[in-house]
């Protein structure tokens, strides 16, 4: 465990280090586009973050590399270095994209490509566990098939969802979080060598986005671009599918009974089978909508809008900091809660926990819509925002004036009706708009 935190250490550093520099070069590059009909921030900002998270990628590797324990990943497998050649390709097809503006279909042609490279030096699916039926082993063309669409899917998912400040970083993040935990616990726990690889991609994925967080908080000042969001979104889909498809279940029998029992105790993270990164189900299930909504309104797949969940979150009164908190809170949700139930699939705890927490974000989710109506001696235990407000001399006297009645000042001038002013996008609060009263002065 220890060599693993320092290697996300190490990852970490390196990218917050070089994010930097990297966005003194994209301003001096011109890689700042002007801001698009469906963009969120109000001023433009610089992207290619994805370069520092690369060398952060490149410096983890090379620390592991040179540990002694994790030195035996690079000894007996080569999926550490299928991974470095895959997340070279992608992330230069970011970086053109960032400065050019790519075709879609280019850039999904080099992600197809990308994913082959990575199969070509061996980190490829072999086999499925599907419960009730046990191992099925694939073909090589089943198995490349199955690799190249997770890997699409997966770096998609994950572009959808960059769509406002640390959204797609800190979402990657929980995910990479809850994927550590669970390959640690095959590698450590049953002794199982084919598990390490994936610990190792998931611990230097967490480094490459807590290292890039604190840049690309709201409000941000670069974003990782495309060159970011494709380099971690294969680098996410790469431990998924070594923990997939190159871990046995049939190595878990002497803890689960039986290959059956080993592949039902493994459920939670294997299904569904066409996308095992349950621990991303928020950014899938965006993908998923987004492209049944664009072909529904005769568009193409991969056209732009304004219809992603983060945007609706926008759109119902969330202000940018709660709406990433609440996506925060599904992805947490959903990937930890598949990794409680992993452990310990016949707690009922887990599955009341589960919902209790689902209710809390669905009240979360839906608090915009109402507005709640606090007893006056519970007042001052609620946020302001939640607080009945006295009618103030001011709202008097605008009322007084759209009556048709004239107010006057102590000293004999009239006053003029404060009129309540409207908030963006990102100044929305719970309740509506924050009122701009006269300056009392």
């Amino acid at each position: 465990m220890r060599e693993y935190l320092l290697t996300l250490c190490i990852t970490a550093a390196v990218t917050y280090l070089l994010t930097g520099p990297v966005r003194k070069f994209a301003i001096v590059a011109g890689a700042m586009p002007e801001i698009r009909a469906r963009d969120v921030h109000r001023e433009p900002t610089p992207r290619l973050g994805g370069i520092a998270m690369f060398f952060g990628l490149c410096a983890g590797l090379l620390v592991a590399d040179h540990l002694t324990n994790l030195n035996e990943v690079f000894a007996k497998s080569n999926e550490p270095r299928a991974l470095l050649s895959g997340a070279a390709l992608i992330w230069l097809i970011g970086v053109l994209d960032d400065k050019f503006e790519i075709d879609a279909l280019i850039k999904l042609g080099g992600q197809m490509i990308a994913a082959g490279v990575m199969v070509m030096q061996g980190l490829t699916i072999l086999w499925l566990p599907i419960p009730g039926v046990g191992n099925v082993a694939l073909t090589q063309w089943q198995g490349t098939l199955l690799t190249v669409a997770l890997v699409v899917i997966t770096i998609n998912a994950v572009n959808f969802v960059d769509g406002l400040d640390g959204l797609a970083a800190g979402m990657v993040c929980i995910a990479a979080g809850a994927f550590f935990l669970y390959a640690y616990r095959i590698w450590y726990s049953y002794g199982i060598e084919a598990a390490a690889p994936g610990t190792l991609f998931a611990a230097i994925l967490m480094g490459m986005c807590l290292g890039f967080l604190p840049h690309n908080m709201h409000p941000a000042r670069i974003f990782m671009g495309d060159s970011g969001s494709m380099l971690i979104g294969l680098v996410l889909s790469a431990g998924a599918i070594s923990i997939t498809g190159q871990v046995d279940p049939d190595a878990l029998n002497l803890y689960a009974g039986s290959e059956k029992a080993a592949v039902h105790q493994t459920v939670p993270v294997y299904i569904p089978l066409l996308l095992p990164l349950t621990i991303i189900a928020v950014p899938a299930a965006d993908l998923v909508l987004a492209i049944v909504r664009r072909t529904w309104r005769g568009q193409s797949p991969f056209a732009a809008d304004r219809g992603h969940l983060h945007h609706r979150l926008l759109e119902i009164g969330h202000s940018h900091s709660r709406a990433v908190l609440i996506m925060y809170f599904w992805s947490a949700l959903i990937g930890f809660g598949a990794l409680a139930y992993s452990v310990n699939s016949a707690s009922m705890w887990i599955v009341l926990g589960v919902v209790f927490l689902s209710a809390v974000g669905l009240v979360l989710l839906l608090l915009p819509r109402f507005t709640p109506r606090v007893p006056v001696w519970a007042q001052r235990f609620v946020p302001p925002r939640y607080r009945r407000r006295r009618r103030a001399p001011e709202a008097t006297a605008a009322a007084e004036a759209a009556s048709g009645t004239e107010a006057e000042a102590p000293g004999g001038e009239e006053r003029t009706p404060v009129t309540a002013g409207v908030s963006g996008v990102n100044g929305a609060t719970a309740i509506g708009a924050r009122s701009r009263f006269l300056d009392r002065r």
